[in-house]
């Protein structure tokens, strides 16, 4: 086919650097501000040699691209449904066992929609866009497939929205389950008759909201989860004002409960004093400058097996500058903490091998490209890589079961936190 031809028909022909790392535009100008975490941003298609992304457009609007390995071109982008002018709302896209992609978005703290490819293994066509009814008072959805095929969506609820007994700076986790590639879900409270699964209420210091960092699905089938605290603090029922602590968990889909990295067995909830007890990574201080800290990413994975939980997270000291920790959990005793730079942000990461990961990272304050480091968990991280990127970006995901040549998703930085400007290039590396 010709390049002329390709153009007509809405293809972008990708021409990787040989023996070097490539950046590919494949969406310019186009991406808006997004707060969404490092999950579920694509997935590649072994059956039908596609990668598939997702990404939030002009007033959070979600859009998908696939990517065509058989004949090196990148489709033009398709707008699968709206995201209601809200940076909340990200699309986080998984494939499900019937080839169909499922995009999922929230309306922020009221519904969770899930839009569905018409055909399996293809963007192509008119998407269904559906409510989800179990997913009531939803905020950034995250979906895991399983190894069984059974796909979970954990979302934050505001709680006070629903019951005004609640006060704002309550919003713990719950999720959803579907067992039938999306068409049907229960939610967390039906399967297992509680509430919500993750809610430390009631605390003196008034942290009482999740901020989950990141899910991973672990080798052994189970799903890793790494999250920070945030509420009013000292100064009382507010929202977000500050963050605290980091905790790390496991969630068997197996059997719905919830375990520490020791091993311990929490149930099928998690409250505030078995999160204390048996969860926390570390400790830090309430901030009054800059009193988000830890920040709202981080990251989780393994090591040794699947033996050595680790972490890795951001804070903030009182001059701005960014601080990357993280921390193992080695069995018999326990979690060990160790500060590895400042100056990057961490976006996501993936293992390299048996022992070390691979962390990719941009600059602070944001400029253009994105350093890689190694890591060996315990030990010191060593720089790896530059990739230089056309303009800042903003957020990083590997993509699932990645092929080259597309190995990560880049979404560039909007010049501006309004959702209604998308200016932001996505790219591909």
């Amino acid at each position: 086919m010709k390049r002329r031809t390709l153009l007509a028909a809405g293809l972008v022909p990708f021409v990787p650097t040989p023996s070097r790392p490539s950046v590919t535009t494949v969406a310019a100008a186009s991406a808006a501000r997004t707060d969404r975490r490092p999950v579920a941003g694509g997935v590649h298609d072994p059956y039908a040699k596609k990668t598939f992304i997702s990404w939030a457009g002009f007033q959070e609007d979600n859009y998908v691209q696939e990517y065509d390995h058989r004949r090196g071109t990148w489709s033009a982008p398709v707008r699968v449904a709206g995201g209601d002018n809200d940076s909340h709302n990200y699309p986080t896209l998984i494939q499900a066992g019937d080839g169909h992609l499922l995009v999922f978005r929230g309306l922020h703290n009221r519904e969770l929609w899930v839009a569905r490819s018409p055909e399996p293994h293809s963007i192509a066509g008119t998407w269904t866009d559906t409510i989800i009814p179990e997913g009531l008072g939803a905020t950034y959805p995250m979906p895991v497939k399983t190894a069984t095929g059974d796909i979970f969506v954990f979302i934050r609820e505001t709680a006070g929205d629903f019951d005004p007994a609640f006060p704002t700076d309550t919003r713990p986790m719950k999720y959803v389950r579907s067992t039938d590639n999306g068409h049907t879900w229960q939610s967390s409270a039906t399967l297992t008759g509680d509430r919500w699964c993750i809610a430390p209420l009631g605390r003196p210091d008034n942290m009482n909201e999740i901020y989950l960092g990141q899910l991973r699905l672990e080798p052994d089938g189970r799903i890793a989860m790494v999250w920070t605290l945030a509420g009013g603090g000292p100064e009382g029922h507010l929202h977000d004002r500050y963050h605290r602590n980091i905790y790390h968990a496991t969630f068997s889909p197996d059997d719905l409960r919830f375990r520490s990295a020791a091993g311990h067995d929490l149930g099928t909830t998690v409250d505030d004093a078995d999160q204390e007890r048996h969860l926390k990574v570390a400790t830090t201080p309430l901030q009054t400058v800059n009193p988000r800290s830890p920040d709202y990413i981080s990251l989780v994975g393994s090591t040794l097996g699947g033996r050595a939980p680790f972490v890795v997270w951001m804070r903030l000291d009182e001059q701005g500058t960014v601080h990357t920790h993280s921390a193992v959990h080695l069995p018999g005793t326990g979690w060990h903490e160790r500060e590895l730079g400042a100056g990057v942000r961490v976006r996501d990461m993936e293992p390299a091998d048996a022992l070390s990961w691979r962390i990719h990272t941009t600059p602070d304050p944001a400029a253009p490209g994105v350093d890689t480091y190694r890591l060996v968990p315990g030990l010191p991280w060593r720089h790896e890589s530059t990739l230089a990127t056309p303009r800042p970006i903003q957020r990083i995901e590997v993509i699932a079961g990645h092929r080259a040549p597309v190995r990560l998703l880049l979404t560039g930085a909007s010049s501006a936190r309004d959702v209604s400007i998308a200016d932001g290039d996505v790219y591909v590396a």
